[in-house]
């Protein structure tokens, strides 16, 4: 267990990772959006985050310059928190080149969770690819402690969790999720097996963070990683610290309207349907009258924006985006729906 720098300050809720036995607070830092951010204003949110209590910071390599940020703001407490990264090699060769590049970016010379980051089948030894040996290997060297796998496949992810190779799975969960993603978690729960929620506000989706936090609450194995970019963000959940919210009557009202209005076919924003041909903002686009009717609207509605819609009309319906697409949505058929609400907006014969 990771002691806390400081004493005497109130706790949030404790989360125990299955077998790695890693502690952390209910919270933990997702740093994905730090990467949109600078340097200051990454190192003001982290220290800020650390300062607090925060001691779990999930990032990856193909988060552009993340690694780097935390390596840079929190080398000097390394002792203090626990790093979780990811690797979307498809080789050894490049297992081994992503591993040294995010131990060298993160400013340490190991991770506590190093994971396959997304992969569309789960690797095992002996499958020909040499992956989970490169796992073990680079267990072995104490280059990292626990091994880990992340996915926005349900199928992809149980098989991790029943298969006794996997100390950790990540995966999309929230108050959103469908009956055979809460059986995930409990299957995590049973077989032991550290679970990670990622998208614990659904990409944005969900705005009431404090229903988010004690829904999460329910799932006393389950640790949600929050994406954090503003300070502001990180405020609501440094204030839980002291005050959890409780899931009382009012914020499950909220999430029954949320689960009325959003569960079924909407876009994760997930992203792995990009890059698209003709240069459509699929994550952004194919859930844009989501966004208008659950945050102002103005930001969705400027002239960047209309351009940014328009370019809906280029689709070729290619079919590559519903192909990647994890959820197995019919992404073009969303693109062309929100493209005509959102006509329909503009020219005021529909209301938000």
């Amino acid at each position: 267990m990771v002691e806390s720098k400081k004493k005497g300050r109130g706790r949030m809720p404790q989360v125990t990772l299955g077998c790695t036995l890693i502690q952390s607070e209910k919270s933990g830092f997702g740093a994905l959006p730090i990467q949109r951010i600078s340097y200051e204003e990454a190192a003001k949110l982290l220290r800020k985050a650390y300062d607090a209590g925060i001691t779990f910071y999930d990032t990856a390599h193909a988060y552009s310059d993340s690694e780097e940020k935390i390596g840079r703001a929190l080398s000097d407490v390394r002792n203090h928190i626990h790093l979780a990264t990811k690797s979307m090699c498809q080789t050894p060769d490049t297992f081994w080149e992503e591993l040294e590049t995010s131990l060298r970016s993160l400013n340490t010379d190991y991770i506590d969770i190093y994971q396959f980051h997304n992969k569309a089948v789960c690797p095992r030894p002996g499958d020909g690819s040499g992956l989970y040996e490169a796992m073990l290997e680079a267990k072995k060297q104490g280059k990292i402690r626990f091994i880990g796998l992340t996915s926005h496949r349900v199928d992809i992810a149980k098989e991790a969790a029943q298969s006794g190779l996997y100390d950790t799975v990540q995966y999309p969960f929230c108050y959103l999720a469908i009956d055979e993603e809460i059986e995930l978690v409990n299957l995590c729960k049973e077989k032991n097996v550290g679970f990670i929620a990622m998208k614990a506000l659904s990409g944005g989706l969900i705005t009431n963070s404090a229903a988010a936090y004690a829904w999460q609450l329910q799932y006393d194995h389950a640790l949600p990683i929050w994406g954090v970019q503003k300070e502001s963000e990180l405020d609501e959940f440094i204030s839980y610290i002291k005050n959890p919210p409780v899931l009382n009557d009012e914020l499950r009202a909220v999430i029954e309207k949320d689960q009325k209005e959003l569960i079924g076919e909407f876009c994760r924003s997930c992203g792995y349907c990009m890059p698209c041909p003709k240069g459509i903002e699929i994550r952004t686009c194919a859930r844009m009258i989501q966004l208008i009717r659950r945050a102002p609207s103005e930001s969705f509605l400027t002239e960047d924006a209309q351009k940014m819609m328009m370019k809906i009309e280029e689709c070729i319906n290619c079919g590559q985006c519903k192909k990647k697409c994890p959820y197995h949505l019919d992404t073009p058929t969303l693109l062309k729906k929100n493209l005509e609400d959102y006509k329909n907006i503009l020219a005021g014969t529909v209301k938000v």
